[in-house]
């Protein structure tokens, strides 16, 4: 059982602040559900990001998280120039909720929405503290398989290099190496920092579609059933 204290850690959201010099006049909301909950926003070169680790309640989390992030950074959500959606590779249940509020809020205010992948945002991060240049993003995708993929150093516009992936690997056919980021969230900051240098390097975003990578559970029949009257 968890102690009070605990308790209260566990229900209160992260929050960190990164500076992102490279984000000029953007202000950019990015909202990812692939692991957790986690919000950002970036504005005047700083994102200011919130998340929570609870892996089921994302529905319930993100309403607050993002009045959290808007308190914190103190910008009105009429300034948001552009939405980044983290697009997976992650669950159909959990995944599927922040795209549907990264697309609800781009509608509603009328502004583009910047797709990206959440793994790209690990790499950066990953990259950005000095590791390795070659390195795998390896994500638990339950039912003893894995969400892999991988980079090596940085592209032109200082964005990682997919060489493969992202692909879906049974647990036990990987090799551990020395490389490997087993991300506990998508860092969403890292997602508005990939979304601006995008945007200034006039680099093209992902397609708009979830990356689930494994077939859905429901499928329609393989024959047509008669029906007697």
């Amino acid at each position: 059982m968890l102690t009070p204290a605990a308790e209260t850690r566990a229900e209160s959201p992260r929050e960190r602040v990164l500076a992102v010099p490279e984000l000029g006049g953007q202000v950019l909301l990015a909202v990812d559900t692939a692991i957790g909950t986690s919000i950002a926003l970036g504005y005047g070169g700083l994102v200011h990001e919130v998340s929570s680790d609870d892996s089921r309640g994302h529905a319930e989390a993100i309403g607050g998280l993002l009045a959290r992030v808007f308190e914190i950074a103190g910008v009105s959500p009429a300034a948001v120039t552009g939405v980044v959606a983290g697009i997976g590779p992650g669950p159909f249940t959990g995944l599927r909720v922040g795209i549907a509020a990264a697309h609800a809020f781009a509608v509603g205010r009328g502004v583009p929405l910047l797709p990206v992948q959440g793994h790209e945002a690990v790499a950066l991060a990953t990259l950005e503290s000095g590791s390795s240049p070659q390195l795998r993003v390896v994500q638990d995708a339950k039912r003893r398989e894995l969400f892999v993929t991988e980079y090596d150093g940085y592209t032109w516009a200082s964005l990682p290099q997919r060489i493969d992936g992202p692909r879906l690997e049974q647990r036990e056919a990987l090799v551990p190496a020395a490389g490997d980021a087993w991300p506990e969230r998508i860092p969403a900051a890292r997602l508005v920092q990939l979304a601006a240098r995008r945007l200034v390097s006039s680099v093209a975003f992902e397609e708009d579609r979830a990356l689930y990578l494994r077939a859905p559970d429901v499928k329609p029949a393989a024959a047509v059933k008669r029906v007697s009257v």
